[in-house]
């Protein structure tokens, strides 16, 4: 995987970069929960402009020049929207659609995708014979750029497709791009969701604020704890695949996966958790997606704001499944090459991207891509036998696609996977630290506990002991911090995943 920007080495960076494991957001969050609370009083748009005053800041500590970007950005989509919205004649309403899209889309090809187009069209004229000698940027990837970009776009294609009148109110528009819990890894958000929400006042509720406090620890518990933990030991097996036995980069594709949700569930869960402190509540991202029964229910649950994003601004332009069978194949393939494109510059990702709609097209043809909307086993201690095993063939396929994600290019995936498949599937693992693993291998099994018992909640311990006596419940939460404290990898604050795409 392309390593993500170190931008604490960037000598402009004035700030230090606010990790939400870090020391430095658990004293920002305090004040600015402290500040929002007490102004409001004074009414929700003095809220909203020290909400955006904390998101800029925010936004700055990862690299001040970035935040120019950002304001160009938030500029742009605000002036279309009032310009598409302002006229009646359709050539310029298309007008300055187009501006916002290209600009915007410019801007995220630049720098995200300058040089990985250089490089293909290099070692493509290089087969053809041809020494180009095209040159390459040092380039570095504004964080969260890829989110941001799909906030505002949505917005002004809402309103150009009369979905939605824009918001003349600048600050609560500039707030609806860069709130800063969703701002550098999502959720991507809605302005038909976000927007109603920051343009009325709100009201501190003690359950929410303790709601959020809840998801906020689950968050960190599974960042800290599983996700960096698993990531110790997958990268010293993917770094090293060559040396390794299939059975030991089987392990590795597994420690993966579940650093990757660890991770990014993680995340998602804390942006939630702070939101909800401030009164706001953001889209699920997250609706425990390794449970799944089918691929078509695992993208229903992985990242879904970004799967719902394409389904509609992509695949239902395109003309979704009212098609022939033709047409659903290809728009089938559209939206998961671009998702997988979206990802990063690297063919690694539109290879997963690519299985990922191998995967999903026999469902699609037999007309089973929409058997399984509710959760596996609801109402229910377990699944059937049926079910575990659609649960365990469905987290088989995805293992494989992660490590088209997770390999440097696509021929180490190619070898990784073939290894796998080989008889050496049959040896024991052996890598570097094998013999420290017990303690993670039972905090992965507690944790696929948890996640199951609470997987009709939106997420895992939001009823845990809620019934119980109150020692009972912080008992449970107790447990967790000290698990945090015991078994949490604290080297160095490890960059979440989704903070490079």
């Amino acid at each position: 995987m392309c390593n993500t920007c170190d931008l604490k080495s960037q000598e402009f960076v004035i700030f230090a970069p606010m990790l939400f494991n870090s020391v430095a957001f658990a004293i920002f969050l305090p004040i600015v929960f402290l500040l929002y609370w007490t102004l409001a009083k004074r009414g929700h748009k003095i809220q909203n402009i020290l909400l955006l005053a904390a998101s800029l800041y925010f936004y700055a500590s990862w690299d001040w020049r970035f935040l120019l970007l950002l304001l160009i950005s938030i500029l742009l989509g605000y002036i279309s929207g009032v310009a598409i919205s302002n006229t009646q004649k359709e050539g310029r309403r298309k007008l300055w659609l187009w501006v916002s899209v290209v600009m915007n889309l410019g801007f995220l090809g630049f720098f995200k995708y300058y040089n990985f187009f250089a490089d293909s069209f290099s070692e493509a004229l290089s087969m053809l014979g041809i020494n180009a000698g095209v040159s390459t940027l040092n380039i570095i990837l504004p964080v969260g750029i890829s989110f941001y970009t799909f906030h505002g776009l949505s917005y002004v294609i809402d309103i150009y497709n009369r979905k939605i009148q824009p918001e003349k109110d600048f600050v609560n528009y500039s707030l609806f791009v860069s709130y800063f819990p969703l701002l550098v890894a999502g959720p991507i958000e809605r302005a038909t969701h976000l927007l109603p929400q920051i343009a009325k006042s709100r009201t501190f509720e003690y359950s929410n604020a303790v709601n959020g406090l809840r998801q906020i620890l689950w968050g960190l518990f599974k960042k800290i704890v599983i996700a960096d933990n698993c990531a110790e030991y997958a990268n010293i097996i993917f770094n090293n695949h060559q040396d390794h036995s299939g059975s030991t980069l089987l392990i590795g594709a597994l420690l993966f996966t579940f650093q990757i949700y660890g991770d990014f569930s993680g995340y998602s869960d804390i942006a939630l958790g702070v939101s909800r402190l401030f009164g706001i509540e953001l889209l699920r991202n997250f609706a425990y997606p390794y449970f799944s029964r089918d691929i078509a229910e695992f993208w229903r649950r992985w990242h879904i704001s970004l799967s719902s994003w394409f389904r509609d601004y992509v695949y239902i332009p395109l003309g979704g499944s009212r098609g022939g069978l033709w047409m659903k194949i290809r728009n089938t393939f559209a939206i998961f090459l671009l998702s997988g494109f979206w990802h990063g510059a690297n063919w690694t990702y539109v290879a997963w991207g690519a299985l990922n709609a191998l995967y999903f097209l026999p469902l699609m043809i037999s007309g089973k891509n929409r058997s399984n909307l509710e959760i596996v086993a609801k109402g229910r201690r377990f699944p059937s036998l049926k079910e575990f095993g659609m649960i365990i063939l469905t987290l088989f396929l995805t293992v494989l696609a992660w490590i088209f994600f997770r390999a440097e290019s696509i021929g180490d995936a190619v070898n990784i996977v073939a290894e796998i498949f080989s008889v050496s599937l049959f040896t024991i693992p052996s890598f570097v630290g094998v013999d420290k693993t017990l303690p993670l291998i039972l905090l992965l099994i507690v944790f696929i506990i948890v996640e199951w018992r609470g997987r009709e909640r939106d997420f895992a311990i939001r009823d845990m002991g809620i019934n119980r006596r109150r020692a009972w419940r912080w008992s449970w939460y107790v447990a967790i911090m000290l698990s945090i404290y015991l078994f949490g990898n604290f080297a160095s604050n490890i960059e979440f995943i989704y903070f490079q795409f």
